[in-house]
């Protein structure tokens, strides 16, 4: 059952939890950011209205509407990026472990890249901006009101970049690559798209948040790929199955 042994897994899921607590309190670790961050947020807006890409409100507007995609989304914001990304982690390790190692740098990779965004570019999501017509749907979903106050753990501040989205389109890029299945790869394709729609739908992320997520999501597989497959090629790199290779040429 276990590729390498129970000393590998134990080490795999202390160096994983680490890393995200870790991630969790640096990212709680911050002074007051309020100011800055509500600045950051009309900037973001005045940026994207420039660019005729400021659909948020209309968004949201319309999932409202329809009721079902209001509530699916707040469902999937409260549940699929711990659980989708958990399980799929552990399925790689299990099932594909040869590419697991190349998919840990690439989130170890992340993880850091977002923590820069966060400290450096704090960023109030839509949710906390009703003066602009948004609303928290996962506070009315849930009927909890969140706290707005940092703390150890939380910061509300930490939306550039979206990490939904990053851990979407990382867990993507990772399953496309590995599987020989066309209506896998399809599925994968589509579900950082449907994050994307998720994050926008719940007023918890600005499109720029998604976009950002999807840039450090790119960088950190070409840092697994390029950098620390160098150090380490014969674990690290990402070695493509003989089934998915390419057909070598005659003559």
């Amino acid at each position: 059952m276990l590729p390498r042994g129970p000393r590998d897994l134990l080490w795999q899921v202390l160096l994983f939890c680490g890393a995200y607590w870790l991630y969790r309190l640096v990212r709680g670790q911050v002074w007051d950011q309020s100011a800055a961050a509500f600045a950051n947020a009309r900037d973001i807006v005045d940026l994207q209205q420039a660019l005729h890409v400021f659909a948020e409100p209309e968004i949201q507007r319309w999932a409202i509407q329809t009721g079902w995609v209001d509530d699916l989304g707040s469902w999937m914001y409260l549940n699929t990026h711990f659980g989708v990304t958990t399980v799929t982690l552990a399925f790689i390790y299990l099932f594909r472990n040869e590419h697991f190692y190349w998919v840990r740098n690439m989130f170890m990779v992340a993880m850091g890249l977002a923590l820069v965004g966060y400290v450096a570019y704090p960023t109030a999501p839509p949710r906390l901006m009703p003066e602009l017509g948004f609303t928290d749907s996962v506070m009315q979903f849930t009927g909890v009101a969140p706290t707005s106050d940092v703390n150890a753990l939380y910061n509300p501040y930490a939306a550039v970049p979206s990490m939904h989205v990053g851990f979407a389109l990382m867990l993507a890029i990772s399953v496309i690559r590995m599987t020989r299945h066309t209506w896998v790869k399809v599925v994968w394709a589509t579900y950082p798209l449907v994050v994307s729609l998720v994050v926008v739908v719940t007023a918890n992320h600005w499109i720029f948040d998604a976009v950002t997520g999807a840039a450090v999501a790119v960088v950190s597989a070409l840092a697994a790929q390029v950098l620390f497959a160098r150090v380490w090629p014969a674990h690290w790199a990402f070695r493509s199955e003989p089934g998915l290779a390419a057909p070598a040429r005659a003559g």
